[in-house]
């Protein structure tokens, strides 16, 4: 295969030679285009009667030649449409310029439209312009038949080469590049609606001194002109609660965040999310903009809120399923844990070979059971509620139930979509949680947050009651376009060095 491609590339690069000797640019810095295909494709009648002068761009997806004939397909972003070449319609010096040009190739098509012989709607040329010469041969997508139908057998149905080269992946499988282009529209969507809600959309560093807004592991890194080290962000809480504290109401950011964490299918380093606050507003009002995002955003990309997602048929039309952490753990275990009594919680955990986090209290192994037990069984949308105040260290208490908070996650096919809280604005309570979080980290807990003595004095004058939400915007569009895999939502995913 190899050296095959080796071969190839050798014929191209001649070929190059032969189109610079002619005089001729392969790489021109512009190129004149008067219509997109698509507009050609969907006018048909209207320029084959009036024969109007086209001038069109895209790449050559199909070529054959005979002697004083050729054909090409032409594709653009929009359309693709077959090209019909005579050498006494272009001149024998473009002709040859013609049967210069190669599958992959960049070409501008001077013409009209016209109906060949056979019935086959077409540009006839009056001049073919190189824009671009290729000088690797693009793969050819190869089928074959099995069981009735066509099967893809060529290389790039190979997961590991279509992350690594997705610039071979969007040209060679276009479903694959309507899935990047359900993205932008989803991201889009997000963006305004949240706009006609009222929001405004900020940014905030991405670079920060100290690392929080959520439970994870950084990655850090060094400005050498202030000496001191930084770290890339795992989420953009703390900035947009200061803008809370600030006087904005209802901000929100949609960009990337790091995580030095395990890779797998729902997990990448880099992940884009959404974060989003709203002071006068609480949890309730969060269920209610999220579920509504989400329904709609299915309508949009899908035409339906009953969409599938692997094996699963998800029904995402309003309202969503409530349910509290407890209650969710006595459905799928039949115990009752709402005491919170440690030892009879440590004891269930060790009986069923669950982790005991050192430094841990009842609401990690509360946390620790949920994760075991149920959040493989939640399938249909569902808003878990009242998490445990010790791996909640932002969120307000909950009134009546001092262990648990004002909080939920949103699980769907059994994965996380979403985390909010009514958010916590007594700076005191605040303090503790962190100072709380602190210690975890010296007895080793490397996921615990920071104490951030900038965030905790902004807070000291005064925050409003807030909402807040944030959703993973690469696990939402897996959801909305059936993808399983987190790899075939992001354009470039992490890779490991091959």
């Amino acid at each position: 295969m190899e050296q095959n491609v080796k071969q190839v590339t050798a014929l191209k690069k001649e070929k190059l030679k032969k189109i610079n000797a002619l005089g001729i640019n392969p790489y021109p810095t512009n190129c004149q285009r008067t219509h997109e295909i698509v507009e050609l494709i969907n006018n048909e009648e209207k320029y084959l009667a009036d024969k109007q002068f086209v001038q069109i761009t895209g790449r050559l997806t199909a070529m054959r030649r005979q002697g004083k004939i050729g054909f090409a397909v032409l594709t653009d972003s929009t359309a693709k449409i077959q090209i019909f070449v005579k050498k006494d319609g272009v001149g024998e010096e473009n002709y040859e310029v013609f049967k210069l040009c190669d599958l992959g190739d960049f070409a501008q098509i001077d013409g009209i439209c016209f109906m060949t012989e056979r019935g086959q709607y077409s540009v006839l040329a009056q001049k073919v312009t190189i824009l671009g010469k290729g000088i690797r041969p693009i793969p050819v997508v190869k089928e074959k038949e099995v069981d009735g139908q066509k099967v893809r057998y060529d290389e790039f149905t190979d997961i590991e080469l279509r992350y690594r080269k997705r610039y071979l992946d969007l040209l060679l499988n276009p479903e694959n590049k309507a899935t990047f282009i359900k993205r932008s529209e989803i991201i889009t969507f997000t963006r305004n609606y949240l706009n006609d809600q009222g929001f405004i959309e900020v940014e905030t560093p991405t670079l920060q001194p100290l690392y929080g807004g959520a439970n994870a592991r950084p990655f850090m890194t060094h400005h050498n002109t202030l000496g001191t080290d930084l770290y890339l962000r795992i989420a953009t809480e703390l900035y947009l609660k200061r803008l809370i504290v600030g006087g904005f109401e209802k901000v929100y950011e949609i960009g990337k965040n790091f995580r030095n964490e395990g890779m797998d299918r729902t997990h990448n380093p880099e992940f884009t999310s959404i974060e989003l606050y709203q002071a006068y507003s609480d949890l309730d009002g969060m269920m209610h903009l999220t579920e509504e995002l989400f329904s709609q955003a299915s309508l949009l990309v899908n035409g339906t809120t009953t969409i599938p997602f692997g094996d699963h048929e998800i029904e995402l039309k309003t309202p969503w399923r409530r349910a509290t952490m407890l209650e969710l753990i006595q459905e799928h275990t039949g115990e009752d844990f709402s005491d919170f009594d440690f030892e009879r919680l440590s004891a269930y955990c060790t009986k069923n070979h669950i982790e005991i986090p050192n430094g841990a209290g009842a609401g990690k192994l509360v946390a620790q059971i949920f994760e075991r037990f149920v959040e493989d069984k939640l399938i249909q949308p569902t808003f878990v509620t009242d998490h445990p105040k010790e791996i909640s260290p932002l969120a307000k208490g909950k009134p009546g139930h001092p262990e648990l908070t004002e909080r939920f996650e949103i699980f769907i096919a059994t994965n996380e979509y979403a985390n909010a809280f009514t958010e916590l604005n007594d700076p005191i309570d605040q303090r503790e949680r962190l100072e709380a979080q602190a210690k975890l980290k010296e007895l080793g807990d490397q996921e615990a947050n920071m104490v951030d003595e900038d965030f905790l004095e902004a807070m000291e004058y005064g925050m409003p009651p807030t909402g807040g939400l944030g959703i993973g915007i690469d696990r939402m569009i897996m959801l909305l376009t059936n993808n399983t895999s987190i790899k075939e939502v992001i354009l470039f995913p992490t890779m490991k060095p091959e």
